[in-house]
């Protein structure tokens, strides 16, 4: 399982307006299933953007910490497991689009908090 680059303004207006959500701890998660129209579709990729606005933080600095630590979550477990993502995501289009945003409270818990949200999420998926 790959994790692609969700982009273009276009493709995430319509993940924010038409996606699911999902709100963990730490970070939110909206998502729709399928890949992003004009991409190459890859049947076993998840697309994932980051959506942190000046109102998470006013330091950039900070809210590129907080999009790089939700990001790499992602990464890790989806390398880490892949044959396990696989099994829990069992859907008729097994690529999904992403977008994440980060609370403020990414900012200062531990690495593992994350990563244990970013489970829980995949496993609701089921």
């Amino acid at each position: 399982m790959q994790l692609l680059s969700l982009r273009g303004r276009k493709v995430c207006d319509k993940v924010i307006a038409k996606g699911n959500v999902w709100k963990g701890k730490h970070l939110m998660v909206r998502w729709l299933p399928g890949a992003p129209p004009l991409e190459p579709k890859d049947p076993k990729a998840i697309y994932m953007g980051t959506l942190a606005s000046t109102r998470l933080h006013k330091s950039a600095v900070k809210r590129n910490r907080m999009r790089r630590r939700c990001k790499e979550a992602f990464r890790l477990l989806i390398k880490a497991d892949a044959e396990e993502t696989i099994k829990i995501i069992r859907a008729p289009s097994a690529s999904f689009q992403l977008l994440v945003t980060p609370r403020s409270s990414s900012l200062s818990c531990a690495f593992g908090d994350i990563q244990a949200d970013v489970s829980r999420f995949l496993s609701s998926l089921r």
